[in-house]
C-alpha cells in the first residue's frame, strides 16, 4: 500500500477499527452529502490517498457548544474525526498542551503550512475597545483571526455566532461582536456552518467533500453548504402532513401535541429555516427537536436571536400569504377557496352541457335545404373534446 495511506492504515489498526467500520463511516458521509451510494467507495479511496489534513480550531466569544457537539459526534465518533480523518494541531479545549506551548503549536502551523491547513472558528469576534473583550495569550481575537484565517486554505465558521454573530451580536451588541465574514472580510474559501450548535456531521461532511473532490461544496447566498442547508426544515419535516391538513398543536400537552400535530402555532420557525436536522438528526440520528415535540427556533438563520424571538410565538406573517395574515385566517380562506373552486368547476361543466344540448337541438330540427349540420356537428365534437380535457 502506498506510503500516503500508511497513516490511515496504522491508526485504523491501532484503534481496533475494522475496514468494515471505516467503509461504514464513508457510507454515512455519502448520506449526509446527498451523494449516490456508489460515491462511498470514492470517498474511501480519496481519504486513504490523501495526506492527513491539518486543522486548527479557534475559540473566541462562544459558549463552546460547537466543541461539545464535535466531541459528542456519534457518526463518526470524535476518535474517528481526530485520528482517522484529521490532524487537529490546535484546539485549546481538547489539546494536551497549554499556555505558551499551545500558542507555539498554532504559530508553527501558520508559519510552516501557509495555504495548507483548514481553520475552524467558533464564536463571534468582538471588535469593541480595540478587541479587549476577548484576548488569548495577550493577543486580541480579531488579530489572531486575521492572521490564522488569512493563511488558511479555507475557513469554516462553525456555529451561528461565528457564521452570523449569534447571541453576542444581538442588539444592543455591547462588545461590537461580528461574524467571521464581517470581522475578516475577503477571507479565502469561507464556509458557514450555522446552528446553535452546529451538527458535527455537517462539519465532517464538508471536510470529506473537500478530500474527495479537491474542492469545497456548493454554497447558498449565506455561504452555507447546499447539502446541509439547501432545503427548509418545513419541507422535510415529519409533521408536514399535519401542517398541510390544518392540524396544529394548540397548547402544550394537548391531544394534538401528543399525537404529533404541527407545531407552527407554538412558535415553530421551520418554514423559514434551512438546515438538514430532519434528515441527519442528533444523538446518532436518534431524534431531533421537532421529533421530541419542541418547535424549531430558527438557529441556523442570520440574526435569529433578534428575528426569531419570542421563540414560542408563531411568525407574524404566514409564509407565502403576506405579513399580516395568520394561520387561522389562512385556513378559513383556504377552505372557502377550495369550495369556490369546486363550485366554479361545476358551473362551467353545467354551461358546457347546456351548450351541447342546444347544438343537438339545432341539428335535429334544421331543414335539409338550409342545413348547417356540419358546423353544428363540429361544434358538438369540440364541446365533447373540451369535456374530456
Amino acid at each position: 500500500m502506498p506510503e500516503a495511506r500508511d497513516w490511515l492504515v496504522e491508526e485504523l489498526q491501532r484503534r481496533g477499527v475494522s475496514r468494515r467500520d471505516f467503509l461504514g463511516f464513508c457510507g454515512v458521509m455519502t448520506t449526509v452529502l446527498a451523494l449516490p451510494r456508489t460515491a462511498g467507495a470514492k470517498i474511501a479511496q480519496a481519504i486513504e490517498a490523501k495526506e492527513k489534513p491539518t486543522l486548527v480550531w479557534l475559540e473566541f466569544q462562544d459558549c463552546a457548544g460547537n466543541t461539545e457537539s464535535f466531541l459528542r459526534a456519534g457518526r463518526p465518533t470524535v476518535a474517528d474525526i481526530v485520528l482517522e480523518t484529521l490532524s487537529v494541531d490546535y484546539h485549546e479545549t481538547i489539546m494536551a498542551a497549554a499556555g505558551h506551548q499551545a500558542e507555539e503549536a498554532l504559530a508553527k502551523v501558520v508559519a510552516e503550512k501557509p495555504g495548507g491547513y483548514i481553520a475552524v472558528v467558533e464564536g463571534s469576534i468582538p471588535t469593541g475597545a480595540n478587541g479587549a473583550y476577548c484576548t488569548i495569550g495577550g493577543r486580541a481575537a480579531i488579530d489572531i483571526a486575521r492572521e490564522v484565517c488569512g493563511g488558511a486554505a479555507a475557513t469554516i465558521a462553525i456555529g451561528t455566532c461565528a457564521a452570523f454573530g449569534g447571541l453576542p451580536a444581538a442588539a444592543p451588541n455591547p462588545t461590537g461582536a461580528l461574524s467571521v465574514a464581517d470581522a475578516v472580510p475577503g477571507v479565502k474559501n469561507l464556509i458557514n456552518l450555522p446552528a446553535c450548535p452546529a451538527n458535527a456531521e455537517n462539519l465532517v461532511g464538508t471536510i470529506v467533500y473537500y478530500l474527495t473532490f479537491n474542492r469545497f461544496p456548493p454554497l447558498d447566498r449565506h455561504r452555507r453548504p447546499l447539502f446541509a442547508y439547501g432545503k427548509s426544515i418545513h419541507d422535510n419535516c415529519e409533521r408536514r402532513a399535519h401542517y398541510d391538513g390544518g392540524q396544529y398543536v394548540e397548547a402544550w400537552g394537548d391531544e394534538g401535541h401528543r399525537t404529533g400535530y404541527c407545531l407552527y402555532k407554538m412558535g415553530c420557525k421551520g418554514p423559514v429555516t434551512y438546515q438538514n436536522c430532519p434528515n441527519v438528526g442528533w444523538n446518532e440520528g436518534t431524534n431531533w427537536p421537532i421529533g421530541c415535540g419542541h418547535p424549531c427556533i430558527g438557529c441556523a438563520e442570520p440574526d435569529f436571536w433578534d428575528k426569531m424571538t419570542p421563540f414560542y410565538t408563531h411568525l407574524a406573517g404566514f409564509p407565502g400569504f403576506g405579513k399580516h395574515s395568520n394561520v387561522d385566517k389562512v385556513g378559513m380562506w383556504a377552505t372557502a377557496g377550495v369550495a369556490a373552486a369546486f363550485a366554479a368547476h361545476g358551473f362551467v361543466q353545467l354551461g358546457k352541457r347546456w351548450k351541447h344540448k342546444e347544438l343537438e337541438h339545432q341539428q335535429v330540427y334544421q331543414s335539409p335545404a338550409n342545413s348547417n349540420a356540419e358546423p353544428a356537428e363540429k361544434a358538438i365534437k369540440e364541446t365533447e373534446e373540451g369535456d374530456q380535457a
